[in-house]
């Protein structure tokens, strides 16, 4: 049986989940989410960044067989996201038909539900994107 993450756990990562907080090394690599040491230079000088929430699907399917937990959202579609900073994010899409997903598409960033564990009532929300509204 799943359980949901710890409490102290969920607050630990508040920040990278509800804002899109990375981080930015002292030559201007940016990354998500935020480490303690650059992935690309090995700098240790990190500073917090709020990411913009902003970017394109590079490349994406579509999950018809979900892992456990998951089955209430099938099919969904799952694409990797390039921000405008420049990291790429693994995420659900969501609020858009899967027929005009496409390559470049601009999306942006929207709070979601992720999951509800039904045996305690938790329910766990997290990072999604949609295209933009306008």
């Amino acid at each position: 049986m799943a359980r949901p993450m710890q409490v102290s756990r969920y607050w630990r990562h508040f920040h990278e989940k509800y804002m899109l907080i990375g981080g930015k090394c002292e030559n201007g690599h940016v990354h998500f989410p935020k480490r303690s040491v650059c992935p690309v230079c090995g700098s240790r000088e990190i500073e917090e960044i709020e990411l913009s929430g902003k970017g394109k699907v590079l490349s994406w399917t579509i999950v018809r067989n979900p892992p456990s937990g998951f089955e209430y959202y099938k099919p969904f579609p799952l694409a990797l996201v390039e921000l405008e900073e420049g990291p790429v994010v693994l995420t659900q899409l969501t609020d858009v038909d899967p027929e005009e997903i496409d390559f470049g598409m601009e999306v942006e960033v929207v709070t979601k539900k992720i999951r509800e564990f039904e045996e305690d009532g938790i329910i766990l929300y997290g990072y999604k994107f949609r295209p933009p509204v306008k």
